[in-house]
């Protein structure tokens, strides 16, 4: 008798446990860049899996997230590829600032699907020899910024401008070259880390400005604890290494 007590007390310890931690997990709405798809999937399922919180995570262009943001979309959490909108939104008090941070540092690289198309000096960027390259929205997409900051410091951009074709997120950029419309494309670096095909010159960082890319807590999710937790996660050694295998640098 005494032995089936023990086990009956034993299972409802378990049970109430159990109950406990369904009752701690929460859920956390992400607006994340879209250069930084893969590397979030991946991460977001080491986050639920080690917190039991969920992740629902929304891709965009930064501009456009940003925009989302702006007009009441019910995130808590945005991951920027850029440091400017997550500031504007601190200075705005949409967003905490002590949650501000650098998740990681973007790089632009050439890449073509056509393996023999791209050198890795870049020689057929630098001599003209593609009829067109697509770059993302640079209005919108920090990536398609700094692609026409590089153009023009190579010398360039005035002469290609008017042939470039222009993608709605650095996503949409890669399919553009991923599909054969376009012949290459300027896209982040962690597009093509884990990928072996195709061609690719990685662009000197000296010739655009460091996409350093930011992410905040915004302020109408102070008290959500998944969210702070998803914060919390992505500056942890485990999230910090799969952005690192991703092709990402990162901040000390």
């Amino acid at each position: 008798m005494k032995r089936i007590d023990t086990i009956l007390a034993a299972t409802s310890l378990l049970l109430l446990s159990s109950l406990n931690s369904q009752v701690q997990a929460g859920e956390v709405q992400a607006a994340v860049a879209a250069n930084f798809t893969a590397a979030a999937k991946e991460i977001a399922v080491e986050f639920e899996k080690d917190t039991g919180h969920e992740v629902k995570l929304s891709f965009a262009s930064t501009g456009k997230l940003y925009a989302q943001i702006l007009n009441g979309a019910p995130f808590d959490v945005f991951f920027a590829a850029d440091a400017a909108r997550p500031q504007k939104l601190v200075d705005s008090g949409d967003a905490v600032a002590d949650s501000l941070f650098t998740y990681a540092v973007g790089q632009l690289v050439l890449w073509s699907a056509d393996d023999t198309l791209v050198d890795n000096q870049g020689g057929v960027l630098r001599e003209g020899a593609l009829e067109r390259i697509a770059i993302a929205n640079p209005k919108t997409a920090p990536y398609g910024a700094a692609a026409v900051e590089a153009l023009t410091a190579l010398g360039l951009w005035d002469a290609i401008e008017a042939t470039t074709v222009r993608g709605d997120s650095i996503a949409q950029t890669y399919q553009m070259a991923y599909t054969g419309a376009v012949p290459a494309a300027l896209v982040a670096r962690a597009q093509i880390a884990l990928d072996d095909s195709g061609s690719s010159w990685v662009i000197p960082e000296e010739l655009y400005s460091p996409i350093r890319q930011q992410a905040v807590l915004l302020t109408e999710s102070i008290d959500n604890e998944a969210a702070q937790a998803w914060i919390d996660y992505l500056q942890e050694d485990k999230a910090r290494g799969i952005i690192e295998r991703y092709g990402y640098g990162l901040e000390q």
